[in-house]
């Protein structure tokens, strides 16, 4: 009645802010809110080959055979994660290693496997540093064509994989922000590392060598005491010796070295 009152006397009506008869309220001059949300894309082929996480550059490779995967696998595993660390836990860990292994086995199986070591305490010695050099040279060895392997995955343009065996081989071709991330991972991080083995397994070659010459001459410097002495004991001063008697009697000593 009110509204038609209005309607009549020519005013405009008030603004109704509810109804009774309406189950919500109504307030007028408000300006609808818009929601803006953000839709993430996300590519089919990041799913593939059992992934959960979403891959960015749509890579076909399997987690574990993608190179950067690898790297980081490699870094963390033992021995290979000791040519990472800085040059002295290198260094240091891997001469612990081989003083333990040539005190404790080369050393006992040396002495207990040689005639007399009391009388020749360099033989078994020397047999186990070799021995401690011999087993670290084949672990920088081992961690050497690890390195090597990840390292030519990583510079190479393409990545060959397997999708589920040996006889399913594939090649991918890497995009250039991938090709561009792993040549720098391998060139400023995998080659000092191969050029650190190298310089490792080059001085433990020259140990190694040094160790055998060493041993070599030991055992003719021995050699050379007992002959010696064995003369001394046939020789009676004043009276006899092998040189006078030899002028004597040559065809005595047919066929006997000169002991002289």
């Amino acid at each position: 009645m009110a509204i038609a009152g209005h309607h009549l006397t020519g005013k405009p009506p008030p603004p109704v802010l509810f109804s009774p008869r309406s189950p919500k309220f109504i307030i007028p001059f408000a300006k609808p809110r818009l929601h803006h949300h953000r839709i993430t894309k996300i590519p089919s082929s990041s799913f593939r080959n059992g992934s959960n996480t979403p891959s960015e550059t749509g890579c076909p490779v399997p987690l574990d055979q993608q190179p950067i995967n690898e790297y980081q696998n490699l870094s963390t595993s033992f021995p290979f994660s000791l040519a990472a660390n800085d040059i002295v836990a290198y260094c240091s860990r891997l001469f612990v290693f081989g003083a333990a292994f040539a005190l404790f086995i080369g050393l006992p199986v040396a002495w207990f496997g040689s005639v007399r070591p009391e009388s020749e305490p360099w033989k078994p010695i020397l047999a186990a540093a070799s021995s401690g050099i011999l087993v670290v040279s084949l672990a920088v060895v081992r961690m050497y064509l690890g390195w090597a392997y990840v390292g030519n995955r990583l510079l190479s343009a393409t990545v060959e994989y397997e999708e589920t065996g040996w006889y399913d081989g594939q090649i991918w071709v890497k995009t250039s922000e991938v090709l561009a991330r792993d040549r720098l991972l391998g060139s400023f991080t995998v080659k000092p590392i191969l050029g650190r083995l190298k310089y490792t397994l080059l001085t433990l070659a020259t140990s190694l060598f040094i160790c055998i010459i060493l041993f070599i001459n030991v055992d003719g410097v021995q050699k050379g005491s007992y002959m010696t002495e064995a003369a001394k004991d046939r020789a009676i001063p004043g009276v006899y010796n092998d040189d006078s008697a030899r002028s004597f009697e040559p065809d005595a000593f047919c066929g006997e070295p000169n002991l002289s």
